[in-house]
């Protein structure tokens, strides 16, 4: 399937984002206010995810990216890191079968091999086992970061064409993303309060949307997935155009029945 750039054509507008992408923020404080262990928010991190899928599936949302682990965190102690390792492999052991039955097609992307062998081949077979599910596909982006994407993209360019001199187009390029099944986002959410991306999908988020929420992660659920896409709603997306050009462009709205009308105005 072939995705267009947000930079080369405007996209149809939509009152549900076809595509939503989170920084999931804020597990550690959430236990930490809870006098819990950060292991529990994380913990209870999961079970959002599960929550924030369904919900997304619902509403007809077709891809969801969640940010699970960036290339960074790998920074955070190591007792933290192997405690997310562990819920990873965790989750491939125990979802499949679930997202079977709720027609979910499931990607990882970004450079999962220092994980280990276990978890990739976890990734592999679920990722197989869900290839043919319609209805959303949930990628997790996983030891991720959006430069690294830009890079390793850039060397399999060069290695498909060594000798090559000269310009590279959008066309040439987007392919080679680790994203390139999924179009570009038109709303990206950060809970836990910070306002910034993260090194998260940066060529992708050229025109999304960006809404940032104090909410932690853990307790973000439908109901404040449901105000994000209603702040998306009212967006104005202008993609390089005025203002005016937008309502020049709208369609005219058919006029309504005397009925219509009357029940509209005694609503």
């Amino acid at each position: 399937m072939k995705f267009t750039s947000t930079t080369r054509e405007i996209p149809e507008k939509r009152a549900v984002p076809r595509h939503i992408a989170i920084i999931m923020d804020g597990n550690g404080r959430w236990a930490k206010s809870r006098y819990l262990p950060r292991v529990a928010g994380h913990r209870r991190g999961v079970e959002t995810v599960r929550e924030v899928t369904r919900a997304c599936a619902e509403r007809g949302v077709e891809f969801l990216t969640l940010f699970a682990f960036s290339s960074e965190n790998w920074n955070r102690p190591q007792e933290e890191v192997s405690l997310l390792r562990e819920l990873f492999l965790r989750a491939l052991e125990q979802e499949v079968e679930k997202m079977n039955r709720n027609g979910i097609r499931l990607r990882i992307v970004g450079e999962i091999a220092p994980f280990g062998e276990k978890i990739c081949a976890l990734a592999a077979r679920a990722e197989e086992a869900t290839a043919s599910n319609k209805r959303l596909t949930l990628t997790i982006a996983a030891n991720y970061g959006g430069r690294w994407d830009i890079l390793q993209a850039l060397e399999k360019l060069l290695r498909q064409e060594p000798r090559r001199r000269g310009p590279v187009t959008e066309e040439e390029f987007a392919p080679l993303l680790a994203m390139n099944y999924a179009p570009e986002p038109e709303l990206f959410i950060r809970t836990g309060g910070e306002q910034r991306i993260s090194n998260f999908l940066l060529w992708h988020l050229a025109y999304t949307e960006l809404y940032f929420t104090q909410t932690l992660w853990p307790d973000f659920d439908a109901l404040a997935l449901e105000e994000a896409i209603a702040w998306f709603r009212a967006r104005e997306r202008r993609f390089g155009r005025t203002s005016e050009q937008l309502q020049d462009a709208s369609p005219a709205r058919p006029a309504l029945s005397g009925a219509a009308q009357r029940l509209i105005d005694s609503a």
